[in-house]
């Protein structure tokens, strides 16, 4: 039996104030916009109605390391389902399992926990393999005890660990030895490769972009900086067309005006938010790991005891809120940077990232205030206020 719901529907170009979404064995059967289309027939008093607050499409996290105390890195099924559960808490309804520098036992030990992880809160859609293919001069939070050189032999014993529809997103420093091969071939597996934690002049991006690379990791953060006479990472960054980057918009790792350049430069369709968001998110701020690292969380930001910033305890609705409200994107373009972008990314447009007939019924509902009042995933509530 079809399920509808009532309220502002946030669609990928515009807000519908008066709009009407129906929702049947897991898939949007339809979309309405009542001020121009008269509502089909239904059961009005089976609809869920949203008086002060947003209907949205399902978030997308292509960067999430954990939540609610638990790190994908623990390699456990039961850790997987609490990270999942957390973040569903917060609108994100299907994420990408990230990964630290580690052992590569320890990254396979991710894979298969995810496979045989219970299904609970935001749907797994594969794997976001943070390093160890990293330049040590950028390591940031990463252990530098595990970097290495890429090969296309691990690769390819991680994908053959995963499962047959996992999505894979790499990243990588493109200027180290044996990087080029690797991004050849991941991006012959259909992976999406990302330069991160990296060094790259401007001319080495360029290059590596030639080569595949197509994707820039949480953008400022672990790379070299923008200079007017060798614009580096960021600078490339911003100015190839054909890149798409991360933001962590959380106040912390990007000043606002930063985060305002970035979205001019790119345009929004090419801005992708993402949470960092490590194992205290949801919790009381203290004493955390980070992989074999003790993390701080103190007055929202997580750092080393060196004070490097080490990931965050970011949610993709606060995300969200703050580029419309320290940013000024419009309303419609920062919940599509947060869904429909990241999908789009991955090979997912059609099926996630946006509130359309055939879609997957990923729904969020949010009050005025960005605050999660109800998370669905293929049609089903997971979380309820």
């Amino acid at each position: 039996m079809s399920r509808f719901f009532h309220g502002t529907v946030i669609l990928p170009d515009r807000v519908a104030e008066n709009g009407l979404v129906a929702v049947d064995a897991g898939k949007v059967t339809g979309v309405w916009d009542l001020e121009s289309t008269a509502a089909p027939p239904h059961d009005s008093s089976e609809t869920t109605r949203l008086e002060n607050g947003y209907i949205v499409p399902g978030f997308v996290d292509q960067h999430c390391h954990g939540g609610g105390g638990a790190d994908f890195m623990d390699g456990d099924p039961e850790a997987v389902a609490t990270i999942t559960a957390t973040h569903a808490r917060h609108g994100t309804t299907a994420l990408l399992a990230t990964t630290l520098s580690a052992p590569e036992e320890e990254i396979l030990a991710v894979i298969r926990a995810v496979k045989a992880a219970p299904r609970r809160g935001a749907q797994v859609l594969g794997f976001h393999i943070e390093g160890p293919f990293l330049n040590p001069k950028w390591k940031g939070a990463q252990d530098p005890r595990y970097l290495r050189l890429a090969t296309v032999a691990e690769i390819d014993r991680w994908m053959a660990a995963g499962r047959p529809d996992d999505r894979w997103h790499v990243t990588l420093a493109p200027e180290m030895e044996g990087a080029h091969e690797a991004i050849r071939h991941l991006v012959a597996r259909g992976a999406v490769v990302s330069a991160g934690h990296t060094d790259c002049t401007y001319a080495q991006l360029e290059a590596a972009a030639a080569a595949g690379v197509s994707h820039v990791t949480h953008l400022y953060n672990g790379m070299r900086g923008l200079h007017h006479r060798e614009p580096g990472t960021v600078g490339a960054a911003l100015a190839l067309p054909g890149m798409t980057i991360e933001l962590i918009a959380d106040g912390i790792h990007i000043h606002p005006a930063s985060l305002k350049v970035a979205a001019a430069a790119k345009g929004f369709d090419r801005v992708i938010l993402v949470t960092d968001a490590m194992e205290a998110t949801d919790l009381p701020e203290g004493e955390y790991q980070l992989g074999e690292l003790k993390a701080y969380v103190r007055e929202g930001a997580v750092r080393l005891e060196d004070g490097t910033l080490a990931g965050s305890v970011l949610t993709m609705a606060t995300a969200v809120r703050n580029m419309v409200r320290l940013v000024g994107v419009p309303l419609a373009a920062a919940v599509a940077m947060a869904s429909l972008n990241p999908a789009r990314k991955h090979g997912l447009e059609g099926r996630k990232g946006a509130i359309g007939a055939g879609y997957d019924a990923d729904l969020v509902l949010m009050d005025k205030e960005f605050n999660v009042l109800e998370t669905i995933v293929g049609g089903e509530t997971v979380y309820r206020a």
